[in-house]
């Protein structure tokens, strides 16, 4: 039986525990806490840090955004990951390679993520790319959404064969918009038509593999005034019409795209409304206290069954392991390869 857990996923301040987060973490409402940047050192590091935090909580779920390209946590001691259009530009030349590098690079981040103590990556970036996304670019794998189609769904084939659960974002697509959604509230007007035949192309066809959804804070007005982590209409579309049966997170409910529902406590309640099981509260200490506050007492099941439950890797065995040798060669060598000008 899958045990519950608090809705809300937190983030630290630096790379070690402190006093006030050790108390922070044994709130029954904190579900989970999710490392940026500033928690990180290193591989040996993180692992320490994750033992630490389930040494105050066994039952936590960490996180990180681990995808590759400009969006790497952990460096240092980790596969130099590129960024996902490259693995794109590979399938483009020989189909059969990048869906073969797809997986091999779903496999590997699980392994080094396992290894390092965490549960799961925010991974893969479904979004379509369509040249005018400030904010996901290159982390697409393709302006062509049966591309990005396929080779997420490689990628989740790699991830699960290291044991790793796979968290698919933006829902319902985030390459169609030119503002970042952690500054601004972006609005995509396109006919539903049109999204449904391009952006949620990839959702459609992952939803049963998927683990974990994260959806977008963007607003779609052909179906909804509100953004998509906070409308009902948009996640009971990925519940009833793609039949998705994980996780839903919101993104961070502190980014400048979730501002427009309220304030902490508003945004908590809307997106559990809306279908969230896990709410994100990042960056801003003082809007996570509301939100725990504002979710005392709610439990959810589906956020436990994302738990790394193998034995774990152990960093210095993994160049032992012939497919990491040779994976990570391959994924090193395209990170250190020039930018085309066009994707």
């Amino acid at each position: 039986m899958t045990q519950p857990l608090g809705p809300v996923m937190l983030d630290l301040e630096g790379p070690k525990l402190t006093a006030a987060e050790k108390r922070l973490l044994l709130e029954p409402v904190v579900g989970g806490v999710i490392l940026f940047a500033r928690n990180v050192e290193n591989g040996y590091q993180v692992r320490q840090l994750c033992s630490d935090i389930r040494r105050e909580r066994a039952d936590l779920l960490l996180a990180v955004d681990q995808e590759g390209g400009r969006v790497q946590r952990i460096k240092e001691g980790m596969t130099r990951l590129p960024a996902m259009a490259r693995i794109g530009e590979c399938y483009s030349a020989n189909p059969d390679d990048g869906l073969a590098l797809a997986k091999d690079a779903g496999w590997l981040l699980g392994m080094e993520m396992a290894a390092c103590g965490l549960d799961f990556s925010f991974a893969p970036v479904l979004d379509v790319e369509s040249g005018i996304s400030s904010v996901i670019g290159d982390r697409s794998f393709s302006r062509d959404p049966q591309h990005v189609a396929q080779l997420g769904s490689a990628f989740i084939q790699g991830l699960h064969e290291a044991g790793m659960a796979a968290v698919g974002k933006h829902f319902p697509g985030h390459g169609g918009v030119a503002a970042d959604s952690h500054v601004a509230l972006p609005v995509d007007d396109r006919p539903l038509e049109v999204i449904k035949q391009r952006d949620l192309v990839p959702f459609a066809h992952l939803a049963a593999p998927l683990d974990g959804v994260m959806p977008a804070h963007v607003i779609y007005s052909a179906f909804d005034t509100r953004p998509a982590g906070f409308s009902p209409h948009w996640l009971g579309m990925l519940r009833e019409s793609l039949g998705f049966k994980g996780c839903i997170f919101s993104d961070d409910l502190s980014m400048a795209g979730a501002h427009e529902v309220g304030g902490p406590k508003q945004r908590a309640q809307a997106a559990l409304a809306a279908g969230c099981d896990m709410l994100l509260v990042c960056n801003d200490r003082a809007a996570a206290l509301e939100v725990i506050e504002a979710c005392r007492g709610i439990e959810t099941k589906r956020p436990a069954k994302l738990r790394y439950s193998r034995a774990r890797p152990d960093i210095d065995a993994l160049s032992a392991l012939g497919r990491w040798r040779r994976t990570h060669a391959k994924l090193e060598a395209l990170a250190d390869k020039p930018k085309p000008n066009a994707v």
